[in-house]
């Protein structure tokens, strides 16, 4: 073999042995933005399609502004009907990015069988971002990483429902604010999500 067929060999190897690295490199970085694609939409709550999002400016009453938050809610509610609408948002759980937008909480809404959705609403002269409570139960809430660590949304979810007059309940038990009860406007004994 020639110097030349020699050098021509070796820079073949090389150039094949840098093809199979940059590709390896590129199985990885794929491998692994699937799997954090695949663990956002496991802890995410929900995952709907962009076109049924709102992607809402909320006022939860914090000094830092109001949060983003997306919600299933589009095919639901006109944007007009959820402007400067009081609703009741979950904000102790991990932001969570939905479609792109980075979510910082969920607006709570009872669900029929039949596929119709109600905000959760807080009665008139309740406070923008007043802390909701059931009637028995103290102490402060979790922190979202306390809430994602006990996967205690996971636990409280199962047993949020409307009452048979549309009034939001845990484990039977009425949430509220210091004004009255949260309630859906119809659905009565829908799960809320």
């Amino acid at each position: 073999m020639s110097e030349d067929e020699a050098q021509d060999k070796a820079a073949a190897a090389a150039k094949k042995k840098e093809t199979f690295e940059e590709a390896q490199r590129r199985k990885k970085e794929e491998k692994a933005r699937q799997s954090a694609a695949s663990k956002a939409a496991k802890d995410a709550p929900d995952q709907p399609s962009a076109d049924k999002l709102f992607c809402e400016e909320i006022d939860v009453g914090e000094a830092t502004g109001p949060r983003e938050i997306a919600s299933g809610l589009r095919d639901y509610y006109s944007l007009e009907e959820m402007q400067d609408r009081l609703v009741l948002v979950v904000c102790n759980l991990k932001a969570a990015k939905i479609v792109d937008f980075m979510s910082n909480g969920m607006v709570l809404a009872a669900k029929s069988e039949d596929g119709k959705a109600e905000l959760i609403t807080p009665p008139e002269g309740s406070s923008i971002g007043e802390r909701v409570f059931i009637e028995g139960l103290e102490g402060e809430p979790y922190t979202s990483s306390q809430t994602k660590k006990k996967k205690t949304w996971t636990t409280v979810a199962v047993d949020l429902k409307t009452d048979d007059k549309g009034i939001a309940t845990w484990q039977g038990k009425t949430i509220q604010t210091s004004a009255g009860p949260c309630q859906a406007a119809s659905l009565a004994n829908a799960p809320i999500s």
